[in-house]
Order: C-alpha cells, then sequence, then structure tokens
C-alpha cells in the first residue's frame, strides 16, 4: 500500500559571487510547504567563526541549524582552515547515523576560498568562484555567470541582481534576501 507522504519543505536559493577580493553569499528569505509560503523572511545565510565565514544553506531548517553547529565546531578545531574543517564536516556526515539523515547542501565561503558542501561527503572549489544552490540556486547561477564580466558590477551587485532574476523565475524564491560580505 501507498503511504501519503506529507508535503515536501521546498524553496532556497542560495549564491556565492566571488570577484575582485570580495565574496557574498545570498540567500532568499521563502519557506515553502507544498503549495503554500510559510514564511517569506527565513534567515538563510550566518556568519560562523566570529565572522570569518559565511554560510549559507539548501534544505531543511533543522537539518541546516544542525550542521550550522557541526561545522562551528570544526572550525573551533580548526581555526582559518575552511576547507579542512568542511572535509571533517563532510566525512562525520556520511558516517554518522544521525547526520546520515539530515537533507541539506551548504555554500561555504572565507577570505581564500568558497565550498559546496554535500551529505554525500562532496567538498568541492567551483573553479570560477561561483555557487548555486537550491531549488532557485541554477538561476542565480546562470544569471551571476552571465553578469559575471559586465563591468562596473561588483560581487555585491551581480549577487542581487542574479537573485532577483532566480526570484523571477522559480517559484520557490521569493525577493527577500539576505547578503553577508567579507
Amino acid at each position: 500500500m501507498n503511504e501519503r507522504q506529507p508535503p515536501a519543505m521546498h524553496g532556497t536559493t542560495i549564491l556565492s559571487v566571488r570577484r575582485a577580493g570580495k565574496v557574498v553569499v545570498a540567500g532568499d528569505g521563502q519557506v515553502t510547504l507544498g503549495q503554500t509560503v510559510l514564511k517569506s523572511n527565513a534567515k538563510k545565510v550566518r556568519r560562523l567563526a566570529k565572522g570569518e565565514v559565511i554560510a549559507g544553506f539548501a534544505g531543511a531548517t533543522a537539518d541546516a541549524f544542525a550542521l550550522f553547529e557541526r561545522l562551528e565546531a570544526k572550525l573551533e578545531q580548526h581555526p582559518s582552515q575552511l576547507a579542512r574543517a568542511c572535509v571533517e564536516l563532510a566525512k562525520d556526515w556520511r558516517t554518522d547515523r544521525y547526520l546520515r539523515r539530515l537533507e541539506a547542501m551548504m555554500a561555504v565561503a572565507d577570505r581564500q576560498v568558497s565550498l559546496i558542501v554535500s551529505g554525500t561527503g562532496d567538498v568541492l572549489e567551483p573553479e570560477d568562484g561561483l555557487i548555486g544552490i537550491g531549488s532557485g540556486g541554477p538561476y542565480a547561477l546562470a544569471a551571476a555567470r552571465a553578469l559575471v564580466d559586465t563591468e562596473g558590477l561588483d560581487a555585491e551587485e551581480i549577487a542581487r541582481r542574479a537573485m532577483a532574476i532566480a526570484a523571477g523565475i522559480c517559484i520557490y524564491t521569493n525577493e527577500t534576501v539576505t547578503i553577508e560580505i567579507l
């Protein structure tokens, strides 16, 4: 017999743009359950490691908070080593019975590196300094790639414009954007 599954939580667009010595992580504010918007101003981007790291999450909210806490602990164990902390988190995520069930992805950045961290054990550094995750991530990423060579646009302006484009395409993305800059 086929059991009815509750509607899945949807909706996140996280974009990271690295350009000219600046890194920006932007996230929309929409939280959706099925076809209903539950919240329009959620904060999916936060600072960690005394403000030296920015992290954005896509996925279940409670899972993301658990991952933020774990990443913060790894950053305390490996200060100023974001890549190592992320690799250690990814190892735990794959092997720990509790963490394996978490459904989320993270985009993390410090002044030196931008990374995607997933529950499958991936820790990836994009070759172009751009990251897009979540339901609207591909739209924001495509827009950022199109804008990145435009003269006169800094990382923040590219992120703002790309997020607006994603919000115009993805029904799980809104125009309430949180932006953190390093």
